[in-house]
């Protein structure tokens, strides 16, 4: 009965013995990996959720500053803020490209639209003798300054004649780039009395002033 109980035991002692050498096996085996070079324990959680980007770089701003008090330092906020003479510039610059080049972004509300780029190809298309508006503008104020009677008399009567040839050639141009507009563009809602003055008053531009510059050549048939 005593050996009997002597196996029992010696069991159960290597029953411990297995045991512990499978847990110490478990823990080498987390700490080797598979090409036997040992492996850092798992380390772990940190018990909290990973914030969002925007939060985290919200934090790392800061909080925002305060609002100006006074005048005095509303202006010195603006100084600050605002850009340098060579940015300023750069960005008339472009703008003043874009503008030449006719980008409907960038233009004036009376400039945009397929309607007006149409309109502004016939004007540019021929010479006009609307287009000596300005130098008749000078002339008559030169002669008003000679303040000699017989040359201002002169001068008077080839304005007069000048501006009775003006408006006839402006009042076909306005019949003209309406009579063409509309055949362009039957879908488009095309107003004679805006499109004729608009018509006009780009006529009366010398060529190199106006803004957008002529993209077709004289003689095109646009």
């Amino acid at each position: 009965m005593r050996f009997l109980r002597r196996s029992e035991s010696s069991d159960q002692a290597g029953q411990t013995a297995v045991d512990t050498a499978a847990a110490e096996g478990a823990d080498g085996a987390g700490a080797e990996g598979a090409d036997g070079q040992s492996r850092p324990h798992a380390t772990a959680g940190k018990g909290r959720a990973t914030p969002k980007r925007r939060d985290a770089e919200g934090k790392r701003r800061g909080p925002a500053p305060p609002p100006p008090r006074t005048q005095r330092e509303a202006a010195k906020l603006a100084k600050a803020n605002r850009p340098s003479k060579e940015d300023r510039r750069a960005r008339a610059a472009e703008r003043r490209r874009r503008m030449d080049a006719g980008d409907d972004r960038v233009l004036l509300p009376r400039d945009r639209g397929k309607v007006r780029a149409h309109v502004r190809d016939i004007v540019d298309s021929r010479p006009h003798v609307i287009g000596l508006f300005l130098p008749l503008a000078a002339l008559v104020l030169v002669a008003a300054l000679i303040q000699n009677p017989i040359i201002q008399q002169y001068v008077t009567m080839f304005t007069f004649l000048m501006l009775a040839v003006m408006v006839g050639e402006g009042t076909f141009l306005g019949y003209q780039v309406l009579r063409k507009a509309r055949e362009k563009f039957p879908e488009e809602d095309i107003r004679g009395l805006g499109t004729g003055w608009y018509a006009f008053s780009r006529a009366t531009q010398p060529r190199r002033m106006r803004v957008p510059k002529p993209r077709v050549k004289r003689g095109d048939n646009p």
